[in-house]
């Protein structure tokens, strides 16, 4: 039996208890450093297939790492399980309808993303005890991928030092392999401070916040024309300073998300944000307080991995959906815009049928990717350690992420295939690399070729920690 064959059968013997597993998850939605019970279940699982455990790495209690092997190269499984706020959706009808007693969903597919990463993970330690091979896999439980930047935490203190290789997934309309581009983002809370006073008795003795945060945003918008075209701003009232009108708000918060396709471009954007920040303060008598709440590197490619994960995806060739699976696909397609569905087909670069539903091919490696970018805390996870990302189809083509739509797909056949073949995916990546040392080696030569030219700096400061409640 060849190598991959015999790790695939191995993700097949217990893909029923991984798909049961991903189904609890999505069933109890939790967001960023609140996901107490989808951790509590990563670690039971840890534990009954008998990995060594640590939990609450990087001080974050809803982090888990569990590990196998003694000696040999170290290959990181990464996965995830954080949900979205107000996506809550019924899963498996194709209209919208939130549940009652949530209002949480998984509208990424990150209870998918860490199930089939922890099955992947599992996959691999069976396949070292089978064939006696010494060799160390080790999966990371990350929280908080939606804003938390969980990864960016731990890369920055070293949680990934002495790991050989990174391997990961994320759900998608499309098989490839990800296209290492995504932006490098910092969000940052701006607290104004003034003076409260009477609005209509004494407003001459008062001195707005809410009017700062005002000209803050005034001055933001004014900027978009002077940045990359791939930037971006966002923003987000966190505190008005209360909802009475008739009171001059002493305190308000913002949050601004700033992205940029790169660090290097990234930080002189957040100089200006905090120069504007400062130029309202200054027109409204105000000070203010900035603090990073948090922030993500750009990805760095690495082809010397990427060329592997294809070798592996030629081999394993598309996820096989079935006429149910593209009947489904089709209702939920009938929901969607003309734009949403060709999006999906400018992310790939490849020419298909508009109407094909769910995808049926893999993508070349040279496929290109003209649509939107997105932000991931992984990006520097591969500033510290060669990283390599697959993406695998698990809904119908035109698909947007962080809706209602990818929420009620979270739990269909067609999201327990892709599940399943993303396990096959990594899992048979990792077995490729352990049989063949040279690529590892060749891996991280190219790898530390990149970081010489540019090392990695985080874009969280030192000293801050992650933003978990205290209560």
């Amino acid at each position: 039996m060849k190598n991959e064959e015999q790790i695939w059968g191995l993700v097949e013997n217990k893909k029923e208890e991984f798909i049961n597993f991903s189904d609890q998850i999505f069933d109890t939605p939790e967001i960023l450093y609140q996901e107490f019970k989808s951790v509590s279940e990563h670690t039971k699982m840890l534990k009954k297939e008998g990995f060594k455990i640590t939990e609450g790495i990087c001080s974050m209690p809803t982090a888990v790492m569990g590990e196998f092997g003694e000696s040999g190269p170290i290959i990181a499984i990464l996965g995830e399980f954080d949900a979205l706020p107000g996506l809550s959706q019924e899963s498996g009808i194709t209209k919208h309808k939130p549940l009652e007693n949530t209002t949480n969903g998984h509208g990424c597919g990150h209870n998918l993303l860490g199930a089939a990463s922890l099955l992947a993970a599992t996959a691999i330690k069976d396949w070292l005890l089978k064939n006696k091979i010494k060799a160390r896999v080790r999966y990371y439980g990350c929280p908080a991928e939606e804003g938390g930047a969980a990864k960016t935490y731990m890369a920055r203190d070293g949680l990934f030092d002495n790991v050989d290789v990174a391997i990961c997934w994320h759900p998608a309309t499309f098989n490839s392999v990800n296209k290492p581009i995504s932006l490098a983002n910092s969000r940052i809370d701006f607290t104004f401070f003034g003076k409260a006073a009477h609005a209509a008795t004494a407003p001459h003795l008062g001195r707005s916040a809410l009017d700062a945060i005002e000209l803050m945003n005034v001055g933001v918008n004014y900027m978009r024309e002077h940045m990359p075209d791939s930037a971006r701003v966002h923003y987000a009232y966190m505190d008005t300073g209360g909802n009475a009108a008739n009171v001059v708000h002493a305190k308000a918060t913002v949050r601004h998300l700033i992205r940029a396709t790169n660090l290097m471009e990234l930080r002189p954007l957040v100089e200006r944000v905090y120069k504007i920040a400062e130029g309202a303060a200054l027109m409204t008598e105000t000070t203010v307080e900035k603090k990073v709440y948090s922030g993500v590197s750009n990805l760095l490619g690495n082809k010397s991995l990427e060329k592997i994960m294809q070798t592996e995806w030629d081999k394993l060739g598309p996820v096989k959906f079935d006429k149910k699976d593209i009947e489904f696909a089709n209702r939920i397609r009938s929901t969607f815009t003309e734009t949403e569905i060709l999006d999906s087909f400018q992310r790939i670069g490849v020419k298909a049928p508009l109407d094909l539903p769910l995808c049926d091919f893999v993508a070349p490696l040279d496929n290109s990717n003209n649509g939107g970018i997105g932000s991931t805390d992984v990006g520097d996870v591969s500033w510290v350690v060669p990283t390599v990302q697959a993406r695998v189809a698990t809904c119908a083509v035109g698909t947007t992420f962080h809706t209602w739509q990818t929420v009620a797909q979270g739990k269909s056949a067609a999201a327990h295939k892709g599940m399943i073949h993303a396990a096959k995916i990594m899992a048979s990546t990792a077995s490729n690399l352990i049989n063949n040392p040279d690529k590892i080696v060749e891996a991280k030569k190219e790898f530390d070729d990149q970081i010489s030219r540019n090392p990695y700096i985080c874009p969280i400061p030192d000293g801050v920690m992650p933003p978990i409640s205290k209560d």
